[in-house]
């Protein structure tokens, strides 16, 4: 059985179409949606829409370590609340591990949901970075539950924490990319921002990462990167 784990914080307006896209799989599965404090119904959405809900610190390395500590599959599937899980991509994901028992794991290719050239140019990015065994939680991680133990599972620190993961499973062994069908998510944190900041703020915050600065820091500086229009909007006109 696969495990899907969904992090959540205040996803009440994204979190019901991925459930809805998973309810219709025909592949066996339980869905667990780990909740980091939402104040706008998302946990009573999820526990409508028929998925095990549980509480949890805030931070997607904290939220996703509790679902898979709470798992009783033997396959872990993480996906983020503003993706919609492509038709047949449980029954993918265990037909390739079936007929594959030495790939560990791996991820699905990633297809933005925005329709300008930036959305596009990342849909390219991505796809040479996955070439390149570079992927994140965005993309819909999947794992055997026997290696995610043995690595140690996902880290619950404030920022990289799927970036780290997925370093440590490319070195545990043979990870696959499902092309077909591909995963469709949310292009929500790049509007309002400029595609020159948003990738020298990528290469920056992988860069201090290797230099060894903190993930609260990171998280501190991506967060700000993030809101420059928050920022704006908050600032007394006088």
């Amino acid at each position: 059985m696969i495990s899907v784990i969904i992090p959540t914080f205040n996803e009440a307006g994204n979190l019901p179409r991925l459930l809805l896209s998973l309810c219709a799989e025909t592949t066996p599965c339980e869905i667990i949606v780990v909740d980091g404090g939402s104040g706008d119904g998302t946990v009573e959405l999820a526990a409508r829409a028929g998925a095990r809900c549980l509480g949890s610190e805030p931070g997607r390395g904290r939220q996703m370590r509790t679902g898979a500590g709470a798992a009783n599959g033997d396959i872990f599937l993480f996906l983020h609340a503003d993706s919609v899980f492509p038709a047949g991509g449980l029954a993918r994901i265990a037909e390739i591990l079936l007929a594959s028992p030495t790939i560990i794991g791996g991820n699905f290719q990633l297809t933005f949901d925005g329709g300008d050239g930036f959305s596009q140019w990342l849909n390219g990015f991505y796809a040479w970075l996955r070439r390149r065994g570079i992927y994140y939680g965005d993309s819909g991680i999947f794992v055997r539950r026997s290696v995610y133990e043995a690595l140690g599972g996902l880290r619950p620190i404030a920022l990289m924490e799927d970036y780290d993961f997925t370093r440590r499973l490319e070195r545990a062994g043979a990870t696959c990319c499902i092309c077909d069908p591909p995963l469709l998510t949310s292009a929500r944190r790049f509007v309002g921002r400029h595609p020159v900041a948003i990738v020298l703020g990528w290469l920056v915050i992988h860069a201090l990462y290797h230099l060894g600065i903190s993930p609260d820091r990171l998280a501190r500086l991506y967060n700000s990167q993030r809101s420059p229009r928050r920022r704006r909007a908050n600032t007394n006109p006088r």
